[in-house]
C-alpha cells in the first residue's frame, strides 16, 4: 500500500482513526440489508429477520430498516430477494439515506403545489435510490418524483431491474450524462450526488483498489468530480439540497469538494445536526460526515449536506412530449394512473408526477417510468413481470398462487411449474405472500413469464444447504 494513503487519511480522519482502519483492513466486510417498508409483512422487526435469515442480527443505528447479519447467507437463494423484500446494502451507504432524511424533516424545503423532485445523479446498482424511495414515499406519499441517474448504459440496466423488484412507481430510470441535466435549469429539489472515487472504500472488498490508489488518481478523482457537480449544479433550484458523497476518506475529494462546491458554485454548508451520537462512532468533518471502517461496522462513507444560494439562470424548455394513451387499461392500481403506449409496451405512470416524467423525459434518455404493465397484443394485454412486483398493484387484480420454497425457486429458476388448484389464464406466482411475477396457467403446465435476465442460474437444488 502506498504510504502517501496513510497520511492522506490521518490528516481527515486523525491518527487514532488512521490506526483503526488499517488494523480492521484485516478484518472481513461486514453484511447489512435493508428491508423494503412497503414489503416487510415478514421482515418487521429484528426478530423477523433474524428468524427469516437464520443468524444473529443487530440493528444499523442509522437506518430503521436496516440490519447487520451475523454472517452472509446464500442470498440468490431466498425468494425474499427477488421479490424486494430487502436490499443488500452497506451499512455505511445507508447513512447518505439517514441525510437525506434529516433533510426532509425540514419545511422550507418542501414545495407546497408540487411533486417534490430528486435526481440520483450516479444511482446504480441501485442500494441509495431504493433507500431514497422508501423515505420519499414515507414523506410525500405520490407526490413525488425520484429520478435515478447512470451514466454507463450496462449499469443503467442493473439499476432499472433493482427498480422493478423494489416497485415504487414514482421512479423513473436513466441513462446520460451528468451535463444532460442542464436542459432542466432549477428542476430539481434535491440532488444526491454520490461520485466516483478513488474507492478507498473497497480496499477490504477488492485488492485491486488497494494496487490502484495513488496519490495522482485522488487528483484525477476529484477533477472529475468537479466536472460532475458542476454540470448537474444548473438542474438544482435555488434553496435546494445537494448531498455530495463519496465512498472515499481523504479530504481532497471528500471536505475540499464540498468547500469548492460552497464558494464557487454558490452554496453554503447545511448544518442537519449540532452533533451525532457518541456511539455511532461517525467522524464530523468540516462539511460533513466521514463513517470510517473499524470505527463503523461497514465499508465507509463520507457524506455533506449543501444549500444553493446561486440563482437559476434559464427555465425548462417546453419540448414536444409523447402523448397519454387512450388504450383501455384495466383498473388495477391502488393510485390514480396516466398510460403510455410505447411499441406496443404499455406504461403505467402515477398521475401525480405524470407531466414532470413527461418534462424529464424529453430531455434524456429513459430506461424505465412508472410501472411496465404489459405488452398489448390486440385486445389483450400480457402482463409484465414488473406488475407483479408493483406495490401500487391492486391485491385483487390477478388470482394468485401461494408457492412453497421448492416451487417459489423452481419459477424464479425459470422452469415449468404445475398450479393444478390455479384457474386457467394469468395466475400471480406469490413466496409468503409476496409476488415473484406471473405464469400463464394452462391447466397441465404454466408458461413461466419470468425474464430470462432475472433468472436465478445456480443450482436451485442447493437451497437445503444454504444456510437460509
Amino acid at each position: 500500500m502506498d504510504n502517501r494513503f496513510r497520511e492522506y487519511l490521518e490528516d481527515a480522519a486523525g491518527k487514532d482513526a488512521a490506526s483503526v482502519f488499517m488494523e480492521a483492513l484485516a478484518a472481513p466486510a461486514s453484511v447489512s440489508v435493508r428491508v423494503n417498508p412497503f414489503k416487510s409483512a415478514h421482515l418487521s422487526d429484528r426478530e423477523e429477520v433474524g428468524r427469516h435469515f437464520g443468524v444473529e442480527v443487530s440493528s444499523v443505528p442509522w437506518c430503521s430498516c436496516g440490519y447487520y447479519l451475523g454472517k452472509r447467507p446464500e442470498f440468490t437463494l431466498d425468494p425474499y430477494l427477488h421479490a424486494g423484500a430487502y436490499y443488500v446494502q452497506d451499512s455505511s451507504s445507508m447513512f447518505v439515506g439517514h441525510t437525506v432524511r434529516e433533510c426532509l424533516s425540514r419545511v422550507e424545503i418542501k414545495p407546497a403545489s408540487r411533486p417534490f423532485r430528486v435526481l440520483d445523479l450516479c444511482a446504480a446498482p441501485g442500494g441509495k435510490t431504493t433507500d431514497l424511495a422508501a423515505s420519499l414515499r414515507s414523506v410525500f406519499g405520490d407526490s413525488f418524483l425520484l429520478v435515478s441517474n447512470e451514466v454507463m448504459k450496462t449499469r443503467a440496466g442493473v439499476l432499472a431491474d433493482n427498480v422493478a423488484l423494489w416497485g415504487d412507481p414514482n421512479v423513473m430510470v436513466t441513462n446520460a450524462d451528468p451535463a444532460a441535466f442542464s436542459s432542466l435549469p432549477g428542476f430539481f429539489d434535491m440532488i444526491i450526488a454520490d461520485v466516483p472515487c478513488s474507492g478507498e472504500g473497497m480496499f477490504r472488498k477488492d485488492s485491486g483498489a488497494v494496487e490502484q490508489w495513488s496519490v495522482e488518481n485522488v487528483s484525477l478523482c476529484q477533477a472529475r468530480q468537479r466536472r460532475i457537480v458542476a454540470d448537474v449544479w444548473p438542474s438544482l433550484t435555488e434553496g435546494g439540497i445537494m448531498i455530495y458523497s463519496t465512498c472515499t476518506f481523504n479530504r481532497y475529494e471528500d471536505d475540499c469538494n464540498a468547500e469548492w462546491i460552497c464558494n464557487d458554485l454558490g452554496a453554503e454548508k447545511y448544518p442537519l445536526w449540532k452533533e451525532l451520537p457518541h456511539e455511532w462512532k461517525i467522524i464530523s468533518t468540516e462539511y460533513g460526515s466521514l463513517l470510517v471502517p473499524g470505527l463503523v461496522s461497514g465499508e465507509g462513507q463520507y457524506c455533506a449536506a449543501v444549500r444553493k444560494i446561486s440563482a437559476v439562470n434559464g427555465r425548462v424548455k417546453q419540448r414536444q412530449k409523447t402523448g397519454w394513451s387512450r388504450e383501455s387499461v384495466p383498473d388495477m392500481f391502488r393510485i390514480p394512473m396516466k398510460y403510455i403506449l410505447k411499441g406496443g409496451l404499455v406504461i403505467a405512470v402515477p398521475e401525480a408526477v405524470a407531466e414532470d416524467v413527461m418534462t424529464v423525459g424529453s430531455c434524456v434518455r429513459t430506461i424505465s417510468t412508472g410501472c411496465a404493465v404489459g405488452e398489448k397484443k390486440g385486445t389483450v394485454t400480457v402482463p409484465s413481470a414488473d406488475l407483479a412486483l408493483d406495490i401500487m398493484l391492486d391485491e385483487g387484480a390477478f388470482c394468485a398462487a401461494e408457492l412453497d420454497l421448492e416451487k417459489a425457486l423452481a419459477f424464479l429458476h425459470r422452469d415449468t411449474i404445475c398450479l393444478e388448484d390455479s384457474p386457467k389464464g394469468y395466475v400471480k406466482v406469490c413466496y409468503d405472500g409476496l409476488p415473484l411475477g406471473f405464469v400463464k396457467n394452462l391447466g397441465s403446465r404454466c408458461n413461466n413469464m419470468l425474464p430470462q435476465g432475472r433468472r436465478i442460474r445456480m443450482d436451485v437444488r442447493l437451497a437445503g444447504k444454504s444456510g437460509r
